[in-house]
């Protein structure tokens, strides 16, 4: 076993920033909007932040100051792209207000729209929606100088049928719209029709999707005796009538919850947020589930898992305490100077913690990287295939770090050649009755 080199180090601790659920951690994001654009899965989320010095009594909920969007790449790692939008560039918008609430980007012939609502500076309603136009899915983008008129609220999501036509949903509170779009995607083609026959309640986030000619609407609803949820309606055209269904998840913590839809690479997946990364709900973090269809077209409830989506692969990685079974160990937000996230601790002799769906491709992986801290130098911790008792492929010694806070990226050979999608096992070994083997943060095969 060696250190690896300064340089990988490095490059593996930029993907730190990267977890199973939530998506990211680097930063605060919510609302997300996911799209598949030429292959690749996109999100648009809006962000949330602290109150800028001095004004925190302004800002009593959300703060949100504008924009990035995060591409798929490889496996499991999350590219940020940087801003799309920030508030102040708006400009038709109020300056300072940081109330940059969810957004949406869409495709139609070879053109990206990117939806954004703000409030705007004429003052004539609480969000209008602008739009601009790019010819990529990540920008730069050419802002229009108004926003869209005869459309007032928040929340746009964009939904084009198979027709070719366009069509803009928005709304918050009581009522929720729909609005067929012109060619050139950004005006109306028609005054806003009201969604009708959905149950009482304050409502937004309307996204619909489209599965087997079927019309899913499907928006946030705010139950007084559970709030915010993320329910569903469905009907043969997408202006309606709809037919209300059910809640495809309940409600998360008693705060917001904001919802798309997405089918890649032939799973459904339900993108929402949570905040378990600050404990506080308004400072949101997005995270991915994949959805079930029952055989009449309705929606298994999702329950969110830790474990969330995608498939890891060489060079991406696996955060292992986003598991799938834990046994015997427990986890913790990682300590140090690690990067926002958890850990694997609290490890005793065989306890064990296994993640599921990990890609080794062709079978040309040679190596495993592993993030560890550890306080003593009894004991070691094995990769194994499926279960605990499965194939051997990897041993580390508990190797002394410094302490059980002071983080160490540490290498092994692969012991076998592994080839296809896996569950990987990792099993912790030490004398009987100590307390602890090691903390483990993430595993990177190479």
């Amino acid at each position: 076993m060696k250190k690896l080199s300064l340089t990988l180090i490095i490059l593996l601790a930029l993907k730190t920033v990267i977890a199973q659920n939530p998506l990211v951690t680097h930063m605060f994001t919510a609302d997300p909007t996911a799209r598949v654009h030429n292959g690749k899965l996109y999100i648009y989320p809006s962000s949330d932040t602290y109150p800028p010095a001095g004004r925190e009594a302004e800002f009593p909920r959300f703060c949100m100051p504008g924009y990035h969007a995060f591409s798929l790449e490889n496996g499991a790692t999350w590219k940020d792209h940087g801003w799309i939008l920030k508030e102040n560039d708006v400009p038709w918008g109020d300056k300072d207000t940081y109330a940059m609430w969810a957004p949406d980007c869409i495709e139609k012939d070879g053109k990206y729209y990117y939806y954004f609502p703000a409030k705007p500076k004429d003052g004539s309603s609480f969000r209008r929606i602008g739009v601009g136009v790019s010819d990529s899915p990540t920008g730069p983008f050419e802002w229009e100088e108004d926003y869209i008129k005869g459309v007032s609220g928040i929340d746009p999501g964009l939904f084009i049928d198979d027709d070719g036509t366009p069509y803009l949903f928005f709304g918050g509170g009581k009522e929720l719209f729909v609005a067929p779009l012109k060619a050139n995607m950004k005006e109306i083609a028609a005054e806003p029709k009201l969604v009708e026959h959905l149950p009482a309640g304050y409502k937004e986030a309307s996204f619909m999707f489209k599965r087997d000619s079927i019309y899913y609407f499907t928006y946030a609803h705010v139950f007084t005796d559970e709030g915010y949820t993320i329910a569903y309606a469905t009907a043969d055209n997408p202006m309606g009538p709809f037919t209300y269904v059910g809640k495809m998840m309940d409600n998360l913590g008693n705060g917001t919850n904001h919802h798309s839809v997405v089918e890649y690479e032939g799973k459904w997946i339900l993108f929402y947020h949570w905040w378990e990364i600050s404990g506080y709900n308004k400072l949101r973090s997005m995270r991915a589930d994949y959805i079930e269809f029952k055989n009449d077209g309705s929606v298994k409830k999702v329950k969110p898992t830790l474990r969330g989506i995608g498939t890891p692969t060489l060079g991406d990685t696996i955060q292992i305490d986003r598991y799938n079974e834990i046994s015997g160990a427990q986890t913790a937000f990682v300590g140090g100077n690690e990067p926002p996230g958890w850990m694997v601790c609290e490890t005793k002799m065989m306890s064990h913690v296994r993640f599921n769906r990990v890609d080794f491709g062709d079978g040309q992986a040679q190596k495993i990287a592993a993030r560890i801290a550890c306080g003593q130098r009894v004991g070691s911790f094995e990769v194994r295939l499926n279960n605990s008792k499965g194939k051997l492929i990897a041993e580390f010694p508990a190797e002394y770090t410094g302490g059980w806070n002071s983080w160490k990226t540490v290498e092994t050979t692969l012991l076998e050649k592994v080839e296809g999608v896996q569950d990987l096992v990792v099993v912790f070994k030490a004398d009987w009755g100590s307390d602890k083997v090691v903390n483990l943060n993430w595993l990177v095969i190479q």
